[in-house]
């Protein structure tokens, strides 16, 4: 299940909704469900103010049963947009199971360059923190 939508800042609710539907829909727990919702957030608002203008964010939901993988696509108008370093990241890392994030170099195209950032939560584990 996925949804596209245009990279500003008021799609945020959008996403927050959706990631809060889905998992409620894959019977995830609530503190996962606030988990999952929370980590969404904190990515795209680190990716939607690097966003070249008139691009899109895609979001991708996938469900196994006992994990879910949400997978946040969009282009950035440079490279290294998101600091692994940071607060927000610190939290993502501890309220998810996994978090990857793929940047690639556009080569001086002018396209903006591909930002991918996966993360995935088990259900049952409570708060992963």
């Amino acid at each position: 299940m996925g949804v596209r939508v245009d990279a500003v800042p008021e799609q945020l609710t959008m996403l927050r909704a959706l990631a809060e539907t889905v998992t409620l829909m894959a019977d995830f727990a609530l503190d996962e469900v606030t988990d999952i919702r929370v980590a969404l957030d904190e990515i795209a608002t680190c990716l939607l103010p690097a966003a070249v203008p008139g691009s899109s964010i895609e979001c991708e939901f996938d469900f196994d049963g006992a994990r879910m993988t949400v997978r946040v696509i969009g282009l950035a108008t440079e490279l290294g947009v998101i600091d692994e370093d940071s607060f927000g990241w610190h939290v993502l890392r501890t309220i998810t199971d996994t978090l990857v994030v793929h940047e690639t170099d556009a080569g001086g195209s002018g396209l903006g360059h591909p930002v991918i950032i996966e993360f995935s939560r088990r259900r049952g584990d409570g708060d992963a923190g």
